[in-house]
């Protein structure tokens, strides 16, 4: 299936099946704490955002102040503000994927499957392009001494 289309029916289909889960829920348990529940979840989504920002800068510090690349950090970071975006959007279905997004179990997951994914493409491309690894020296020697 080509992916605009798929986009497209998407952006029709979601909103309504969440407008009808929304007013589901509101049947079956009142409008009012429907509300809530919705204002609720993302409250807690903020908050846990902010929590577990919070750990995940820091961990990003240690990681650079061992000399490492903070990869597994900085994509848990992304999936964490994707999470708290879907958090603030009303609706029962995002919130549970925001919740999930900012779940650290299931963020891990999401993020070693992400890394897997990238680093397969990026061995793909360099065997593509014959796989070769130039490996070279930079040295600033002053005019006297250049050859």
């Amino acid at each position: 299936m080509r992916l605009f289309p798929f986009i497209a029916l998407s952006l029709l289909v979601f909103p309504l099946v969440e407008l009808y889960l929304l007013i589901e829920v509101g049947m079956l348990i009142g409008a009012l704490p429907t509300l809530l529940l919705v204002v609720g979840t993302a409250a807690l989504g903020l908050w846990l955002l902010r929590l577990q920002g919070l750990q995940n800068y820091r961990r990003m510090q240690q990681c650079i102040a061992r000399g490492e690349v903070p990869a597994q950090e900085m994509v848990e970071g992304v999936v964490m503000m994707v999470g708290a975006v879907l958090l603030l959007l009303p609706g029962l279905i995002t919130d549970v994927l925001g919740l999930l997004c900012l779940t650290p179990p299931v963020r891990r997951v999401i993020v070693a499957k992400w890394l897997r994914r990238t680093q397969i493409r990026v061995n793909t491309m360099q065997q593509a392009q014959g796989g070769r690894v130039y490996d070279a020296e930079y040295r600033n020697l002053p005019p006297d001494k250049r050859p």
